[in-house]
């Protein structure tokens, strides 16, 4: 079932393509080594967690690829290139979008609460006047 936390997913997305500079940021082959090149960033021990929370099975096809993998912290993705596109309330940011679980995405209107996401207006309307 659609919803509004799929909209989040892909904020998320863009957002890390955009301050980490890896255009697509999740950049998988087809959509199994798509959930492997997540599970790289976003952990095994958590994509299970979510599974077994809502009671959804792993086609079978992946228990040779997937592996175990730890949680990357954000901090790993930033380079010289990208350095000056990145602070702390950008990296919150992000994590509170690119979650497994649906229910712990930040919704549009926490979203929009957010302090990345305000101190975003403030400068736009700064350029403004």
């Amino acid at each position: 079932m659609y919803d509004y936390s799929l909209d989040m997913w892909s904020l998320g997305c863009m957002l890390a393509s955009m301050i980490f500079r890896k255009e697509p940021f999740f950049h998988g082959h087809d959509n199994y080594d798509q959930l492997v090149r997540i599970a790289k960033v976003l952990g095994t021990e958590e994509l299970y967690d979510y599974l077994n929370k809502y009671q959804i099975e792993l086609d079978s096809r992946f228990d040779n690829i997937l592996g175990r993998h730890s949680r990357k912290r954000w901090e790993k993705f930033i380079n010289r290139e990208n350095s000056h596109l990145v602070e702390s309330d950008a990296i919150d940011f992000l994590d509170k979008l690119l979650r497994y679980d649906h229910a712990q995405r930040l919704t549009a209107r926490e979203a929009m609460e957010h302090p990345y996401f305000c101190m975003c207006c403030i400068y736009f309307l700064k350029k403004l006047n």
